[in-house]
């Protein structure tokens, strides 16, 4: 079995204690990031890199005040998320987060080097990956690569038709005869990703890019984990899939 899956934006409102400091690019500015961190001087450092950075700040220190800020304040452009939080950790936090906004991106932190968090991180829909303790300049560099991954990412919007299954870029969802297949927002650009190409095998490392950004480094054990929950979602028979064939030793293919 697969292992447990992980609006517009409304105008910001900039918290006063947060601005960016004074000289700061204007472009900068319109960015807003949710820092959430539970220990007060890992928060404050990470608070005082951005700023500087010429980010605007929003900060909570537990997963419960995360997901408020989430739903009723401003939207986030990005999220700094640390795996251990009190209460509901960040892989849920990641989770929820996800499963109601495909457009925030998401950067997960952890002070353990395992490969398990990373590969569960991602699963759930992080967009990138920070292994405490960290430089502060590579905190801000991979922010901005996030955002001109998501920048860059302006897929087309003409529905996409393949058998049963239709996807509608706009909404990002996709049908199977007609019904939600109620793919995850990493669900669907992969299979968008295969299905732009009908009958052309695609790499891991191809496919990894797709769902996660050029400049993500590609992992093969998360992706087949996505691969599986697709199948599961759209196949009438996963053990012998239709849309999503697996090309031994080279990757995947659709059709």
């Amino acid at each position: 079995m697969c292992p447990p899956e992980p609006r517009s934006l409304p105008p910001k409102k900039v918290p006063a204690a947060s601005q960016s400091e004074p000289g700061t690019p204007p472009e900068a500015e319109a960015t807003l990031v949710l820092v959430v961190e539970d220990e007060p001087l890992a928060r404050v450092s990470i608070r005082a890199t951005l700023l500087k950075a010429g980010f605007l700040v929003v900060e909570a220190e537990s997963g419960e005040q995360a997901l408020g800020l989430f739903d009723q304040g401003p939207a986030p452009d990005v999220v700094i998320l640390d795996i251990g939080l009190p209460g509901l950790d960040g892989f849920q936090v990641c989770q929820a987060m996800r499963k109601k906004r495909a457009d925030t991106a998401i950067l997960m932190l952890t002070a353990r080097a395992d490969p398990s968090d990373k590969i569960t991180g991602l699963t759930l829909g992080a967009d990138d990956y920070l292994v405490k303790p960290f430089n502060p300049g590579e905190l801000v560099a991979r922010i901005r690569a996030v955002l001109r991954r998501s920048a860059l990412q302006a897929p087309s919007t003409e529905p996409i038709v393949a058998g049963d299954l239709r996807l509608d870029p706009r909404s990002q969802k996709a049908y199977k005869r007609g019904v939600d297949a109620n793919l995850s927002p990493r669900e669907f650009a992969l299979l968008a990703a295969l299905l732009r190409h009908p009958g052309q095998v695609m790499s891991r490392e191809k496919l990894a890019q797709e769902v996660w950004g050029p400049a993500h480094q590609a992992n093969a054990r998360a992706l087949d984990v996505f691969v599986c929950k697709l199948r599961d979602k759209i196949e009438d028979d996963p053990d012998h899939p239709f849309y999503v064939k697996t090309a031994w030793g080279a990757g995947y293919i659709s059709g």
